[in-house]
């Protein structure tokens, strides 16, 4: 090994010596001749490890050493499914080759981008951004190699691209491919990845596993509250086991935060009972993805020390949600703790709902979580559900998102990319079909595709923006409104986690807090008040505090921003504003209708619940939303599932603007029937009944005269006399 850096041309460091020496005990680098052996040889191949192996970081490297694409003004691009990973990986990455992060070894994710053109030659970027990326260069002819990473995990992103490089590769034959994931059925995959066919596999590295052994404990009963469990199962282990950090896996970030501090008082309040020199140390770490990069790095520190000299040492609780099952490897961890739920997408497509629930995981991902406890050495999962419910329960793995989401953004995609028949697209598992005929379906209301299918030109514009298309098509209408400036804040802030901080011991405050902001016209326009009056006090983040607000998410949202002005400047989408505040709220709510007319909800009058428009799906305003006032027609961002349907980020709209700014879907003679079409035409139900009207009159008219034409004169003389009479 030479002591000058091949890519920065300097001396190695000794800080990169002793990284080497902790790479060389990893499992997989005692793969790496025959890994470059499969790899020169062949233009596809497929590794599979369980996770931990140390495949992310040291399969990339092995393929810069070997092929040194920055010779060859080539890049090797590393895809991962979370935008954390990305991160996280390219800076150990980063750090193992003695580089500079953003220089030679970089990132790239939907909203930022850690890279320099023409310098980084090793490049972590999220899926999404390599569909990105081919959109604009069908060849994504920049890359000399791909690694495609965690397919186990089979995102939307993931499953088009398998067969999109393949194709590419085979138009491309000096382009590599590499195909990681940890627990798929191998067979299936190498012959779905083969250039040449399923009758001839892609060639296979499997990588050896890890010799620590993992006790797996189940409860002998199921238990009503698993939180509850979870928190009683880490203080047996703290008090009952040997040295070792703890990983615990919950379903969402509330969850993580609301447990980690109930695991705090707790340790608080054992250390106030016993003596303090005997009890361990106990330090709780809450890790999800909304959480700042340099807090999510804090799962890396050392546990904490002994309160004294000789005393016990310290112990990690690491509380995660799924995101640490496979992502990220945490050194220390002897323990797990598996609730055997987690928070699964799910996409109804007859009433167009994606929603979040809590749902058993598979045995898959139980598997996985075991696995974190025997990284370093021998450890104990302790499952909080029975054996029995295990084999019974738990499905052998976790269907892909392709099956369980909304499809409209991937099937915008996959038009730029030249994919009309969407139908027939080489998926890996085709989606119901039901699914993609909604995708259509909105797509072609949204005007994005044609009758036949087929990509349009405001299509090819919405498809450049890295958001949902109801958001692009807002945006691109919003100048015909004078509000595009408002519009793209708004868009902004519905790109980026909730900017509403709501600590368990100060909901009141924070409600109150939130209620000052709040704009009687909606919450959309609450959104453009607050990021509004957040630049006006200078980005400060004592004033976010003050008020309740994530100074994170609002920074994000910040950033989205000027991405998505750049995309608008790119495509002469003009940035206009009203002066006049009455009317800017009017058309920033016509411009809200232009993408979202579909997702309107009308107040029922006998109930007060709202019925979702041509769905019919009954359902009440989220306790979260501002509007002082129970508007009779609604626009709503996200429908919620929980103990019963909400809808979440509500606005008020005006009917006639439904009919004008979106005739095709408001459609009288294909709208159907029901309370909603009653509503959303009462003038055309008047003027119907006025012509039911007159043209009954009309038939009793005609027939008196018939009568008369048809009586005797003798008769009319006899009405005659009666009249006089």
């Amino acid at each position: 090994e030479s002591d000058i850096n091949p890519f920065s041309k300097k001396p190695h460091s000794a800080r990169y010596k002793k990284i080497l020496q902790d790479r060389k005990k990893l499992l997989v680098f005692s793969q790496m001749d025959q890994f470059l052996k499969i790899f020169n040889k062949h233009q596809i191949m497929l590794v599979v490890g369980e996770t931990g192996l140390g495949k992310s970081t040291q399969i990339p490297q092995f393929v810069c050493y070997s092929d040194l694409p920055h010779t060859k003004g080539k890049i090797v691009a590393c895809t991962q499914p979370r935008h954390v990973a990305a991160m996280s990986i390219a800076k150990r990455v980063a750090d193992e080759m003695d580089v500079k992060l953003g220089k030679h070894v970089g990132y790239s994710l939907c909203f930022e981008d850690m890279s320099e053109p023409g310098t980084t030659f090793l490049k972590y970027m999220t899926d999404d951004m390599l569909i990105r990326e081919a959109m604009e260069d069908n060849l994504l002819s920049r890359y000399s190699t791909i690694v495609l990473d965690e397919v186990h995990a089979r995102t939307l992103a993931t499953d088009i691209l398998m067969p999109l490089l393949r194709n590419i590769a085979k138009r491309r034959s000096d382009l590599k491919i590499v195909v990681m994931s940890a627990t798929l059925d191998d067979m299936r995959l190498q012959k779905y990845i083969s250039l040449t066919g399923p009758k001839n596999p892609a060639p296979l590295l499997k990588l050896p596993g890890r010799t620590h052994l993992v006790e797996v404990l189940y409860l002998d009963m199921p238990v009503p509250n698993y939180v509850e469990a979870a928190i009683e199962m880490v203080f047996m282990i703290h008090s009952m086991e040997g040295p070792g950090d703890v990983l615990l896996f919950l379903t969402d970030e509330e969850e993580v935060e609301e447990v980690c501090q109930k695991i705090k008082l707790k340790a608080k309040d054992l250390l106030k009972k016993q003596d303090p020199d005997s009890v361990t140390p106990l330090v709780c770490i809450p890790l999800h993805s909304s959480l700042p990069p340099q807090q999510q790095q804090r799962i890396f520190d050392p546990a904490p020390s002994p309160r004294t000299r000789g005393g016990p040492a310290g112990r990690k609780v690491v509380i995660s949600t799924d995101f640490a099952e496979t992502s990220l490897a945490i050194d220390g961890i002897v323990y797990v703790v598996d609730p055997g739920v987690s928070k699964q997408k799910v996409y109804n497509p007859r009433i167009r709902v994606e929603s979040y629930l809590t749902s058993p995981i598979s045995k898959a991902s139980a598997q996985q979580r075991a696995g974190r406890a025997g990284r370093t050495r021998p450890g104990k999962c302790f499952r909080l559900y029975t054996e029995k419910d295990f084999m019974t329960e738990l499905e052998e793995q976790t269907p892909p998102e392709i099956l369980r989401s909304n499809l409209a953004t991937t099937v915008l995609q996959l038009a730029k990319l030249g994919i009309d028949d969407i139908v027939h697209f080489d998926w890996i598992d085709p989606p119901a079909p039901e699914s993609l005929m909604r995708a259509l379906e909105l797509l072609n209301f949204l005007g994005a595709l044609d009758d036949e299918g087929r990509l349009t030109p405001l299509g090819t514009i919405m498809a450049g923006f890295p958001i949902e298309p109801q958001m692009a098509k807002m945006l691109i209408a919003s100048p015909e409104f004078n509000c595009s400036y408002e519009v793209l804040t708004i868009v902004a802030m519905l790109s980026v986690p909730n900017v509403w901080l709501r600590p368990p011991k100060q909901r009141k405050e924070a409600d109150a807090a939130k209620a000052l902001f709040s704009n009687a016209d909606g919450d959309h326009l609450t959104l453009l008040d607050v990021y509004n009056h957040y630049v006006n006090n200078k980005h400060d983040k004592n004033w976010c505090w003050n008020n309740y607000l994530s100074a994170r998410a609002l920074q994000q949202a910040e950033n989205v921003r000027t991405q998505l002005l750049r995309t608008m400047e790119r495509n002469k989408i003009e940035l206009v504003t009203t002066s006049d505040a009455r009317k800017l709220s009017e058309n920033i709510r016509k411009a809200l209708v232009c993408g979202f007319f579909m997702q309107v909800a009308h107040k029922e009058n006998k109930t007060n619940h709202y019925l979702t428009v041509k769905d019919n799906q009954v359902v009440s305003l989220h306790a979260s939303c501002g509007l002082d006032t129970s508007p009779e027609w609604v626009l709503f961002n996200e429908f919620v599932l929980t103990t019963q349907p909400y809808l979440r980020t509500v606005t008020e709209v005006k009917p006639e603007w439904l009919l004008e700014h979106a005739p095709r879907y408001y459609d009288e003679s294909t709208f159907p029937n029901g309370h909603t079409k009653r509503a959303l035409f009462p003038g055309r139900k008047r003027e119907q009944e006025q012509q039911k009207h007159q043209l009954g009159a009309a038939a009793s008219g005609q027939r008196s005269a018939e009568q008369q034409s048809n009586s005797g004169p003798s008769e009319r003389k006899k009405k005659r006399k009666s009249k006089k009479a």
